[in-house]
């Protein structure tokens, strides 16, 4: 797999202690928006550094011109691929992510390239996706998932709502 088979990143991520205000600053400072909340995201399967694991965190996401963003709190106790990038309660640049074609090829292609897995996570859809530890060489993970209709839909939920958004209502749960 050549590197841009990864395709171009669709996501920035940042770690950040509270999404709600994180969202609201993010609104207020870059014009992002609007951002859409979700408090402890279920998975029903993880592994941290390929041993059973929990994460434990809530999202907001947003439209920041051609990009999502994603603002994320780890609220999980112990080891955790945020804790990993930023510390324990740490803020900053956490992933940029990448909708890829093949999940297990993409990370082959990864770990081949010195960037091994971090986490491996599923959610009860039966959605799965990993972040790759490539801090080291670019500052952050990256994260992988497949192109799958219920995601795209999401991105694209997401992108409308931000054509013609006047700043309004900036933080909306989901």
């Amino acid at each position: 797999m050549h590197p841009l088979l990864l395709g171009p990143p669709v996501q920035i991520a940042y770690a950040v202690a509270d999404v709600r205000d994180a969202a609201h600053l993010w609104a207020q400072r870059h014009g992002a928006g609007p951002f859409f909340v979700m408090e402890h995201i279920a998975l029903s399967s993880v592994r941290h550094r390929g041993t059973p694991a929990s994460f434990d965190h809530s999202s907001a996401y947003g439209q920041w011109g051609p990009l999502m963003v994603e603002l994320v709190c780890d609220h999980t106790r112990g080891p955790s691929p945020v804790a990993d990038v930023v510390g324990v309660g740490g803020t900053g640049l956490h992933h940029v992510a990448h909708m890829v074609s093949d999940l297990d090829e993409a990370a082959r292609h990864l770990e081949h390239l010195g960037w091994p897995e971090a986490l491996h996570a599923t959610t009860p859809a039966g959605m799965a996706f990993a972040f790759h530890d490539a801090v080291d060489s670019l500052g952050h993970m990256i994260e992988i998932y497949e192109s799958a209709p219920r995601l795209v839909a999401f991105y694209a939920m997401v992108a409308a709502a931000a054509v013609g958004w006047d700043g309004a209502n900036p933080v909306r749960s989901v």
